[in-house]
């Protein structure tokens, strides 16, 4: 064009060459160096990792010692869980460090609501109710915050993305734009995610890959315990558990979880209950399994399951069934764990069998007995991992016999004050339960 058509001079027009749109949305929250250059890995020197203390100490176990500075960490869990509990408790007992809370679902009223129910007050913690990130960044100018909290992921939408909030594209852009922030500022920035009716985090599986660390919130609302694991550790272990407790005033700390897993009444004897050692992560604790064989009322047996896989049940009854001739194929059986816990540890295998063979013989077990062992096809006692955690744990708790598997006897290289019985069938094991009542 060699006229402007806004002045009407003539050729006044200069060529200057810009990035396209598409590019610079595609490119603005992946990170680069300028002039970066590759250097030998043993000419890099390690430096410690700083990490924020997060007063909670479970949650700093699942971190692997506390927040790193930098890092950019996905909180997910169910609505209702208390994930916005978790991290408002902990923000509001941080002392001399400036927090921003950005809350896309919640009015700042009840955030101010759910923090005086919590009983904390915090001078350095600001409450920003903004889902658009362009204002929130202006914000986070303004306030220079020590700590970013975005709650949630799923309610953040950018201008440069034409379609609504949750959805991949916005999720991906939003999570890229606060991971460079996150990164070149030195802010630890906490994400808290959504998950879908499968369980998983709901958006992009870039959404976890980007992320340093990915932290799963878990737990049956109907009972009171919440479990803490990680998914996703750059900076830690991934075999970390923590254990709360939800009461009227938030969340407790569960430091002990096995005296919290097993009833107050395990001095009275009571037919088709079992202890079992089982570990989640690295955290070895005990729990109690429940079972109920009644004669089926209906003519169709039923196999009900709570807390526990129900195709192994059905597998161990078939065990019980062909290599120990226990007829269970016209009895209900009903299975539960305690404290509405999903174990997935095998080695719970030897505390079902006995909790089901014990009500249906009506006898109780002995008192203060605890159960370690998995159950093969042919009826045999196969060996489990880390089987010194799991008898000093039962050890400490005060019971006085454990049956665990015959293989399992060279793995042990500690004296403990428990009485150790080794078993290589299940025919075997009841046996010693059950030998002076057959």
């Amino acid at each position: 064009m060699g006229r402007c058509p806004a002045c009407g001079e003539w050729n006044t027009f200069v060529e200057e060459k810009v990035a396209s749109k598409k590019s610079s949305k595609g490119n603005k929250g992946l990170l680069s160096v300028e002039g970066a250059r590759p250097v030998k890995l043993s000419d890099i020197e390690p430096l410690a990792e700083p990490r924020i203390h997060m007063p909670s100490e479970e949650l700093n176990r699942v971190l692997g010692g506390g927040l790193v500075a930098g890092s950019l960490t996905l909180l997910g869990g169910e609505p209702g869980i208390g994930k916005s509990t978790l991290l408002l408790q902990n923000i509001l007992s941080i002392r001399n460090r400036r927090i921003l809370y950005v809350s896309g679902e919640e009015s700042a009223t009840q955030l101010k609501l759910r923090a005086d129910r919590l009983g904390k007050v915090s001078d350095d913690t600001f409450i920003l109710t903004e889902t658009r990130l362009d204002r929130i960044f202006t914000q986070i100018e303004n306030v220079h915050p020590q700590l970013v909290v975005i709650d949630s992921i799923q309610t953040i939408a950018s201008a440069d993305i034409e379609s609504a909030a949750g959805s991949v594209s916005q999720v991906r852009e939003c999570a890229a734009a606060l991971l460079r922030y996150a990164k070149e500022s030195g802010v630890p920035v906490i994400l808290v995610g959504h998950i879908n009716k499968d369980g998983a985090i709901a958006g992009p599986k870039v959404l976890e890959h980007i992320v340093d660390t990915v932290i799963q919130f878990e737990g049956d609302r109907q009972y009171l315990y919440r479990i803490l694991r990680a998914i996703k550790n750059r900076f830690g272990s991934t075999s970390e558990i923590g254990i709360y407790e939800m009461v009227h005033k938030g969340l407790r700390e569960v430091k002990n979880p096995s005296e919290m897993l097993l009833s107050d009444n395990r001095d009275s004897e009571m037919s088709g209950i079992a202890i079992g050692v089982t570990i989640d992560g690295a955290r070895p604790f005990l729990v109690e399994v429940q079972a109920l064989v009644s004669s089926a009322a209906y003519g169709t047996p039923q196999r009900s399951v709570t807390g526990f896989d129900q195709r192994r049940l059905n597998m161990l009854l078939a065990v019980l069934e062909k290599r120990a001739r226990f007829r269970l194929g016209q009895k209900d059986v009903f299975l539960n764990i305690a404290g509405g816990l999903k174990v997935t540890d095998p080695a719970l295998d030897l505390a079902v069998v006995a909790a089901v063979m014990s009500s249906n013989f009506d006898i109780s077990i002995p008192r203060q007995t605890a159960f370690a062992g998995e159950v093969g096809l042919s009826g045999e006692i196969r060996t489990v991992t880390r089987i010194d955690q799991r008898v000093a744990e039962a050890a400490k708790l005060g019971f006085e016999t454990i049956y665990i598997p015959s293989g399992n006897m060279k793995g042990i290289h500690d004296k403990f004050n428990i009485r150790i019985v080794e078993v290589n069938k299940v025919t075997e094991l009841f046996r010693y339960l059950f030998k002076d009542n057959e």
